[in-house]
């Protein structure tokens, strides 16, 4: 009787451990050959077709919630920087002019973009519009990787987008090579 509880409690302590090692991993992506760090109060979502991951970002005050989807579409593929960076501002229109950045992070090229006013809401294989959604914001970054571009794209209401401003530039801030190329 000892034996079978003294091997339960060993199961039970082995299964908390790998859900531990498992929630340690699950805060961390990767793509082309990168790693990055997910804030932690954006929630994975499932699955989606075409994108690496996408994150639910939690809505901010008087707010829904955002949005951040992660695309890898392999080296070579998915445009260059200034087609992307083009195509998302003018997804947009009204409100105050795109700022647009660069920055290197440990070796890494980084291009990125804020952008707000009204969001044309593309989606589908034509990216065709969805409806207009005003005071809206997208907070964008392109990754130069050795695999190729790996694109961030964060969407949200404003207010929203305003509150995970931070913790989405810690998320590329982290960004680190992996060591694997795809």
């Amino acid at each position: 009787m000892r034996i079978c509880r003294r091997r339960r409690l060993a199961a039970m302590l082995a299964l908390s451990s790998l859900a531990v090692v498992f929630t340690a991993l699950a805060a961390e992506d990767s793509a082309a050959g990168v790693r990055w760090t997910v804030p932690k109060d954006w929630t994975p979502q499932p699955a989606r077709q075409m994108r690496v991951a996408t994150y639910t970002i939690p809505p901010g005050k008087g707010a829904g919630a955002g949005e951040c989807a992660v695309f890898y579409f392999g080296r070579g593929q998915g445009g260059g920087v200034d087609e992307n960076l083009s195509r998302w501002t003018k997804q947009f229109e009204g409100g105050a002019p795109a700022r647009q950045a660069h920055r290197s992070v440990r070796g890494i090229e980084v291009y990125t973009l804020d952008v707000s006013g009204t969001y044309l809401a593309p989606g589908g294989p034509m990216m065709e519009s969805h409806g207009k959604l005003p005071n809206y914001r997208l907070l964008g970054a392109i990754l130069e990787t050795p695999g190729g571009h790996v694109f961030f794209k964060a969407t949200g209401p404003a207010p929203t987008m305003e509150q995970a401003r931070a913790e989405f530039e810690r998320m590329i801030d982290s960004v680190a090579k992996t060591g694997t190329t795809v």
